[in-house]
């Protein structure tokens, strides 16, 4: 079975979806297994909550595979900042 890493995961997500910001933590104790992930990206802006879990999810569709537990925050780069504030 593949392990994923963050950086690994935090890589793949900021390069598909042109992300400016990208938090993943691994919550597997090392194993892998289990992620919960922040992805900031302008390719959210306009779309629902399901559409941005959606894309994130067809950059993942293979790791997902041998992922047990996945958890994201979707923010468009304006929500991104109101939350910084």
């Amino acid at each position: 079975m593949t392990t994923y890493t963050e950086e690994y995961i935090r890589n793949k997500i900021t390069k598909e979806l042109e992300a400016t910001h990208v938090e993943v933590v691994d919550q597997s104790d090392g194993c892998g297994g289990k992620f919960n992930v922040v992805v900031v990206s302008p390719k959210f802006t306009g779309k629902p909550l399901l559409q941005r879990h959606r894309l994130v999810n067809g950059v993942l569709a293979e790791e997902l595979k041998t992922i047990h537990a996945f958890s994201m925050k979707t923010l468009t780069p304006e929500q991104w900042e109101q939350q910084q504030q």
